[in-house]
């Protein structure tokens, strides 16, 4: 119990402290005429003045949305994230469950996949689609970039994984991911956040959010800058998002959206095993006496000055009726992107993406059940100039290469989900899509590129959902994914290619079944998915900065996505006797009144491999491990102070080829928190990260066939870090 009592001390003495800090601050000055005290305000009363955007609702109704899906989803709470640093993608997603997040290079440029997607593709990403506020994010080619979000501008984060993705209209296989932004109606009328940590890494924030008439406004400005934990990796972003809401009657609500972000990422490049034993945070260098030789130059990432910068610009409306038992929701969006990219050449691409949507929801009782059917529409479209320069020091040589590119998709997708019973309600839904990509060669000299491909997607899906009881559901569904490729696997930059790269559209059925739920002091998201995929798209490195996309012939994807959230003890230091509606509590910005030791833990087994492939046989695919563990076990008190540990385990390495001759290792990292956060005023943490400062590799690339040598493939992670921040919400 001593270890207990020191706990309850520091609980006491920084609650008392920061408790009497912000009154202080926040009440003016006391009369000299002794006052009353206040009244106590009950819970039942505290009731927002402010109702909820209809086209960002709420976190409650986002989950209330999610739980009626006969799939695997979850709304991530973005106030929890805030309680340590929040500068990574992994920082924000680490406890979603089925999502494996890692950063390639620290910081912003991160690698994802859920079920497999996109696990050989070493950079930006593709095999998801990511939304902001419905709103796709990724370019009309279907590759996505992580640094255009903001996580701390989000209030919550939904997580749609494989066919259940259908619901914004995805039909890859690893369905869809999106970021929700605040509104007038849910912001602080101001947040100041500031953090700062190892590697001269800080990040500034500050977002105002208000409700004026029928009009209402969110707008942050956040800067980041980091000088990294490798060598040649700093990062420094500037990033505006702002949205302004008009309601035009309880019914009838229109929203704009803008968003501007500059981006600077400077790439270290991968290390062999050997290297990163010696000294993780050095850059992939060649030798020195070598760098000064320009056709050897290109491969020294420092030399040359291997980096990726580009700016964003983003505007977008969504709309949103509601009328009788119709939702319907129109939306479209216009992006430009200007990317600067040298690696082993120069690449130069300004992007104009487009897409509009049609989005209706008829919720009206059918046969006197419960019933809602959805019918939406997604057209997009975008055009790319892509000039290519050999790269002279970091500097543009001679130009090699002038193409446009056009991405055309054309989305439609129908779900109808009916409730047989109270209990029991079925789900059938059918994707089509329409895809083309085309390029043309405008460079004079050489052969002529120029050349389009098109696919057509055909994905349903039927599911089924159980709840026996209000907080427990049980679910399965069958469904295809459909997924074509994007213009970094169609455009080959070897010699002696000509026209597009000949690639089939990777398909795939996958069924799962799962649970869901809560139980008084635990709750619990368990799903199993067994997916057969035919073409694959599988990428692999062929020389530092290119890399080659082939389809597999048979592929199976397995894996079990497992979270659970478990109050190991609670009314350990309070004297609370809760109601039962009490339990139903499930937010991080909804504590409950009673102090708990709350441990966290998310578990994913991805079993991934070839099927009597002719080269590779029934090989483990590349890339991933096979088992991922998260956790963490924090005492948390309900005047807003909590302290604990967090842990990181992969206890078996990854293949790096397809061969299965070269592996990683397994690693463990242990990391820790503490801090005091409240809904209004101060807000302070601080964390440490690899306390033990383990090397291990993060992530990876990936070859054809490493031949048992020891290749540069091999990202390590960050070392040991410090971090700490403050923050103030008006």
């Amino acid at each position: 119990m001593n270890f207990y009592k020191y706990i309850a001390v520091i609980s006491a003495l920084v609650c008392a402290t920061t408790g009497a800090f912000a009154q202080a601050v926040a009440q003016p000055s006391p009369s000299p005429t002794p006052q009353p005290a206040a009244p106590q305000v009950l819970p039942e009363t505290v009731v927002s003045a402010k109702p909820e955007s209809l086209t960002n609702p709420s976190i409650r109704t986002l989950r209330e949305q999610i739980a009626e899906i006969p799939g695997a989803g979850e709304v991530i709470d973005a106030e929890y994230y805030k309680y340590g640093r929040s500068t990574t993608v992994k920082d924000a997603l680490d406890y979603a469950p089925g999502v494996f997040v890692q950063p390639r290079f620290g910081a912003e440029e991160a690698r994802i996949s859920i079920r497999g997607s996109g696990i050989q593709r070493t950079f930006h990403g593709r095999g998801l689609k990511l939304l902001q506020d419905g709103v796709p994010i990724n370019l009309a080619d279907g590759s996505f970039d992580f640094q255009v979000i903001e996580p701390l501008a989000a209030k919550a984060i939904e997580v749609f994984r494989g066919s259940n993705g259908l619901e914004y209209g995805a039909t890859t296989l690893g369905g869809a991911v999106n970021f929700i932004s605040y509104t007038g109606y849910d912001a602080p009328l101001l947040d100041a956040r500031f953090e700062y940590g190892s590697y001269n890494t800080y990040r500034a924030l500050l977002s105002s959010g208000e409700v004026v008439g029928p009009f209402d406004y969110f707008v942050s400005l956040s800067l980041f800058s980091t000088d990294g934990y490798r060598e040649h990796s700093s990062q420094n972003n500037q990033r505006l998002f702002a949205n302004l809401g008009y309601k035009i009657n309880p019914e009838l609500e229109s929203r704009f959206y803008f968003a501007y972000a500059q981006t600077d990422s400077e790439l270290p490049g991968n290390l062999s095993e050997e290297q990163m034993d010696i000294d993780p945070r050095q850059a992939a260098r060649v030798p020195a006496n070598l760098r000064t030789l320009q056709p050897v130059a290109r491969f020294d990432y420092v030399t040359s000055d291997w980096k990726r910068d580009y700016t964003l610009l983003r505007v977008a409306n969504k709309t949103t009726w509601e009328i009788d038992d119709n939702r319907l929701s129109l939306s479209g969006f216009w992006s430009r992107k200007d990317l600067d990219h040298p690696i082993l050449f120069v690449i130069d691409q300004l992007t104009n993406d487009f897409g509009v949507g049609f989005r209706n929801d008829y919720m009206a009782d059918l046969f006197g059940h419960k019933n809602n059917f959805t019918l939406g529409f997604t057209p997009t479209w975008g055009y790319v100039s892509d000039t290519r320069y050999v790269n002279n020091f970091g500097s543009r040589g001679a130009k090699f290469a002038d193409t446009d590119q056009f991405a055309l998709n054309l989305d439609a997708y129908a779900l109808e989900q009916f409730w047989i019973t109270p209990q029991w309600a079925a789900l059938a839904g059918l994707q089509v899509n329409y895809v083309e990509r085309t390029s043309t060669d405008n460079f004079p000299t050489g052969p002529d590129n120029s050349d389009s491909q098109n696919w057509w997607g055909f994905s349903p899906k039927l599911g089924v959902l159980y709840q026996p009881v209000e907080q427990v559901q049980f679910y399965a569904d069958a469904s295809r994914s459909f997924e074509p490729p994007t213009f970094g696997e169609l455009v080959e930059a070897s010699d002696g290619q000509v026209g597009l790269v000949q690639l089939d559209a990777q398909t795939g059925t996958t069924v799962e079944i799962g649970t869901r739920g809560r139980f008084k002091h635990i709750t619990w998201d368990l799903c199993y998915y067994y997916a057969w995929l035919e073409n694959e798209l599988l990428a692999y490195e062929i020389q530092p900065g290119l890399s080659q996309t082939v389809n597999a012939e048979n592929t199976r994807h397995q894996g079990i996505e497992a979270a659970a959230n478990w109050d190991v003890l609670h009314n350990i230091f309070t004297n609370k006797t809760p109601e039962e509606k009490s339990f139903k509590v499930e937010y991080a910005s909804e504590k409950p009144n009673w102090d708990r030791l709350l441990l966290r833990v998310n578990y994913l087994w991805n079993n991934f491999q070839y099927v009597n492939d002719a080269v590779y046989g029934n090989n483990a695919l590349p890339g991933i491990p096979e088992h991922y563990i998260r956790a963490e076990l924090v005492y948390e008190h309900p005047c807003g102070f909590y302290i604990g540990p967090n842990f990181e385990y992969v206890p078996v390495g990854y293949s790096i080829d397809s061969a299965g001759t070269v592996f990683t290792d397994s690693y463990a990292l242990l990391g820790a928190k503490i801090g005091w956060r409240s809904a209004k005023g101060l807000s302070v943490y601080f964390e440490v990260k690899n306390i033990v400062d383990t090397t291990y590799t993060a992530t990876s690339g990936v070859v054809a066939d490493a031949g048992g040598l020891d290749v540069a493939q091999f990202l390590p992670g960050e070392g040991r870090g410090f971090y700490g921040g403050v923050e103030w919400r008006w």
